[in-house]
C-alpha cells in the first residue's frame, strides 16, 4: 500500500486520548446555531498561502482549499477540492488531479483547472523568502488539460508530492484578487474552505462562519468559530476558565496543562485532550556570524546543552529530549546527536574550544521569539543561557521579538543563534531534514550540503515505500550531527483545553497538527 511507513508515523499523530473529563467523545449536537470560540496563541503572520510556512496554516485549513487533505481519522492525503488524485506513472514523476463539479470561491468565481495552476504558480513566483516555495523544490510544471484536470510534471521522482499538496500553502486561490507576482495584503481572504472570514483583526481574532457553497469532505459541526489571538497563555487560560472562550490550541505551557489535569475540581470541569506530538524545537546558527560560524564553537554548545535539565525544569513531562531532527514516531529517527556527544561535559567543551585556539569565553547572542510557540519559550532560553554560562565558556546576551519581526530578521541573516520551532507539513521524515537544507532553507539561512540535496533526498524520494528510506535518513543525520549547523532540542506533545460542554477535541488536529475547527461543537445533554 502507498507510503506504509508514513501512514503509520501518520496513525500515531493522529491517536489522541482524552486524559481528563469525559465528555469530549459524546455525540454532536443536532442544533443547528453553534457559535465555537477559540484561543491560540499563534496568531497567522500572513493570510497569503505564497507566503505561509508557519501557523499561519491553522487559519487557512478552514477558509482555503488544497486538492488533497487529511479528513479526520486519515492516515494519507485524499481528495479534497479534487474528485481523484493519482500518479500517472511509476516513476513518480507526473501526478494528476481531476477537480470536483461546481467548485466555487466564496465571491462566487468558479474554480477550474486554470486557478489551481495559477495558485501553485504565483508560490513560484513570488518566492518569499522563508516562505513555501521550498516545498516545491521537485516541481517542473504545471499543465492543465480542459477545465478540471490538472497535471503537476515534477523534475525528479518524488513520491512526497501528494503530501506536499495536502499543505495549506498549496491553498487555491482566485486569479481575480490574488496578484502573480506579489501578496495579497489587504487583509482579507478568499477562498472555497469550510468556512468564510467575515472579518480579521490581526493579533485580536479572525470571525469564521460556515461556508453555504463549501464543497469537500469536512463534516462542519458548527456554525462560526470566532478565533482569539492571546500574547501569552495565562490570559488565554484565564478566559477559558471563565468561560470567554470555549477550547484552547497551540500555547498552554507545563504548569497550565499540569495544573489543568491535577485539579479538576477547581477547573470547572475543563478537560485536557494530548495528542501525540511531532512538534519539535531546535537551535540554528547562522554561518556568517564570526563566532557561530566556528565549527568549534557550534560543537562546543552541543557538547553543553542538558536535555533533560531543560525538559525537567521547563516543560515538566510535556515534552521529551530530542537528540535527531526526525522526531520518534517518524520513520528514520535516530539519535545521532547523543551518539556523537554523550552526555553534557563541560571538559570536552573545552578542549573543543581550546584545539581550535579559543581560550577567552564564547560571547554569543540567542534570539527567540516572543509569540509563536507558547509562554515557556522565555523560560527555555533562561535555562539555555544559564547552562552555557555555567560551564565558564559562553556568555549569553537573549534578545527576543515578536513573530514577524522575528522572522524578518532570521531571513536577513540578523541573528547569530536562534530559535526555531517545526510542526510537521506531512508526517514523513523528509520534511524533518529537506526544508532545513539548500539555499531556501525555512530557517532563512542557506545550508548547502550536496551528499543530502543532490544524493539522499533524491534517492529516497523514487520509494514509494517509505519505510525503506530509513538508510537515507539515517546517513543525512550523520551529516547534521558534523556540521551542527542545526541543534535538536525537544520533542513536544499538543494539548486541546476545552469546557465540558465541548465536544471533537479529540478529532481536531489532524496529522498535520493542524487544527480542524469543524471538528467541535457545543453538546446539549448530559
Amino acid at each position: 500500500m502507498f507510503y506504509r511507513a508514513s501512514l503509520q508515523a501518520a496513525a500515531a499523530l493522529a491517536s489522541l486520548s482524552v486524559l481528563a473529563g469525559c465528555g469530549l467523545l459524546s455525540d454532536s449536537s443536532s442544533e443547528t446555531d453553534q457559535h465555537i470560540s477559540v484561543g491560540t496563541t499563534s496568531s497567522p503572520s500572513t493570510l497569503d498561502p505564497a507566503a505561509a510556512w508557519d501557523g499561519s496554516w491553522e487559519l487557512m485549513r478552514n477558509v482555503f482549499q488544497t486538492l488533497v487533505s487529511f479528513p479526520t481519522g486519515s492516515t494519507s492525503p485524499e481528495p479534497d477540492a479534487a474528485e481523484e488524485c493519482r500518479f500517472t506513472d511509476a516513476t513518480s514523476m507526473a501526478y494528476r488531479c481531476t477537480l470536483r463539479s461546481g467548485l466555487k470561491f466564496s465571491n462566487g468565481e468558479g474554480i477550474d483547472a486554470e486557478a489551481v495552476k495559477y495558485s501553485i504558480d504565483r508560490i513560484m513566483k513570488i518566492k518569499v523568502k522563508g516562505g513555501p516555495a521550498g516545498l516545491l523544490g521537485s516541481l517542473d510544471r504545471v499543465e492543465t488539460k480542459g477545465d478540471k484536470t490538472v497535471v503537476f510534471h515534477l523534475a525528479k521522482a518524488d513520491a512526497t508530492f501528494p503530501f506536499i499538496l495536502a499543505t495549506p500553502a498549496m491553498s487555491i486561490v482566485p486569479p481575480s484578487e490574488y496578484p502573480a507576482d506579489s501578496i495579497r495584503d489587504d487583509g482579507k481572504v478568499t477562498g472555497s474552505g469550510p468556512y468564510v472570514l467575515d472579518s480579521y483583526e490581526p493579533g485580536s481574532k479572525a470571525e469564521l462562519t460556515k461556508n453555504p457553497g463549501y464543497k469537500g469532505f469536512a463534516d462542519r459541526k458548527n456554525d462560526a468559530v470566532t478565533i482569539r489571538y492571546f500574547d501569552d497563555s495565562a490570559p488565554m487560560v484565564a478566559a477559558l476558565k471563565d468561560k470567554k472562550i470555549d477550547a484552547t490550541y497551540r500555547g498552554l505551557t507545563a504548569e497550565e496543562v499540569i495544573g489543568l489535569e491535577d485539579n479538576k475540581d477547581d477547573n470547572n470541569g475543563l478537560q485536557i485532550v494530548e495528542t501525540v506530538g511531532a512538534d519539535i524545537r531546535f537551535l540554528v546558527f547562522n554561518p556568517q556570524d564570526p563566532a557561530s560560524g566556528k565549527l568549534a564553537v557550534r560543537r562546543a554548545i552541543a557538547q553543553v546543552v542538558d536535555r533533560d535539565a531543560l525538559v525537567a525544569k521547563v516543560y515538566q513531562g510535556t515534552a521529551e529530549p530530542l537528540y535527531s531532527m526526525v522526531p520518534k514516531g517518524i520513520a528514520g529517527h535516530t539519535t545521532s546527536f547523543f551518539d556523537s556527544f554523550g552526555d553534557p561535559d563541560t571538559a570536552k567543551a573545552e578542549q573543543i574550544l581550546a584545539k581550535a585556539g579559543i581560550t577567552e569565553p564564547v560571547e554569543l547572542t540567542f534570539w527567540y521569539t516572543t509569540d509563536r510557540y507558547g509562554s515557556s519559550t522565555a523560560p527555555e532560553f533562561a535555562e539555555l543561557k544559564r547552562q552555557l554560562e555555567a560551564s565558564g565558556l559562553f556568555r549569553i546576551t537573549l534578545k527576543s521579538a515578536p513573530w514577524k519581526s522575528f522572522q524578518q530578521g532570521f531571513n536577513e541573516g540578523d541573528y547569530p543563534v536562534f530559535g526555531r520551532g517545526w510542526f510537521p507539513d506531512f508526517p514523513d521524515p523528509d520534511n524533518f531534514i529537506a526544508p532545513f537544507v539548500g539555499k531556501d532553507s525555512v530557517t532563512g539561512t542557506p545550508y548547502l550540503t550536496d551528499e543530502i540535496t543532490d544524493e539522499l533526498l533524491p534517492s529516497s524520494r523514487k520509494e514509494s515505500d517509505r519505510g525503506a528510506v530509513s538508510q537515507q535518513f539515517r546517513r543525512a543525520q550523520e551529516i547534521l550531527v558534523k556540521d551542527v549547523r542545526l541543534l535538536p532540542l525537544w520533542q513536544g506533545k499538543l494539548y486541546v483545553a476545552a469546557g465540558e460542554d465541548i465536544g471533537g477535541g479529540e478529532r481536531a488536529l489532524d496529522p498535520q497538527t493542524v487544527m480542524q475547527m469543524w471538528e467541535l461543537y457545543r453538546k446539549t445533554s448530559w
